[in-house]
């Protein structure tokens, strides 16, 4: 087993870059085929943990005509959701009558989900579908919302790595590591 530090706390491996990127794969073909016929389906990457994700998505997109643009929430402070949703940089672009997919890195308690889905649907998107990396059954306490596309179900323990990160640190690992304290 092999072990990091990251500011004050250790983390084991857990999540190979390799497997990461198969399931990467995996959804993007999903995606590519549902929305094949699809005019201009527009990709909403959450900020910040969700960038390294969405790059790695979208690459394998193969609608031609796919735009992405970004949004930042923020819901964590250290390994903890303080439960509050805040929008930090908002949306620029029009989502009216368009069809988004919202590109997430983790979804846990399910609240910073179920607001942005709000918010775009009330902004007059078509249709919304939510991608996300990482899904924690565990954690979820929205227990009606609908992830269309998840790469990897995990157990709810804090993680590291692949954009997600402790305190902004730790986004640049390639794999994905977990706390072992």
């Amino acid at each position: 087993m092999e072990y990091i530090k990251v500011s004050d706390k250790t983390f084991k491996s857990y999540l190979s870059k390799e497997r990461i990127q198969a399931e990467v794969t995996r959804v993007a073909q999903e995606i590519s085929k549902d929305f094949r016929g699809v005019e201009r389906p527009l990709f909403v990457c959450v900020l910040n943990g969700a960038f390294v994700f969405a790059s790695d998505l979208f690459r394998q997109i193969t609608l031609p005509d796919a735009e992405i643009t970004f949004i930042r929430m923020k819901s964590y402070e250290g390994t903890r959701t303080t439960g509050k949703v805040k929008t930090i940089v908002g949306l620029i672009e029009s989502v009216v009558d368009r069809d988004v997919v919202i590109v997430e890195d983790i979804v846990d308690s399910g609240y910073t989900m179920q607001r942005l889905i709000s918010q775009l649907g009330d902004l007059g998107a078509r249709s919304i579908k939510v991608c996300c990396l990482l899904k924690k059954p565990a954690a979820m306490k929205v227990t009606d919302l609908q992830l269309d596309y998840v790469a990897l179900e995990i157990p709810n323990d804090f993680i590291v790595g692949y954009g997600l990160d402790y305190n902004e640190q730790g986004r640049n690992l390639p794999d994905i590591w977990v706390v072992s304290e």
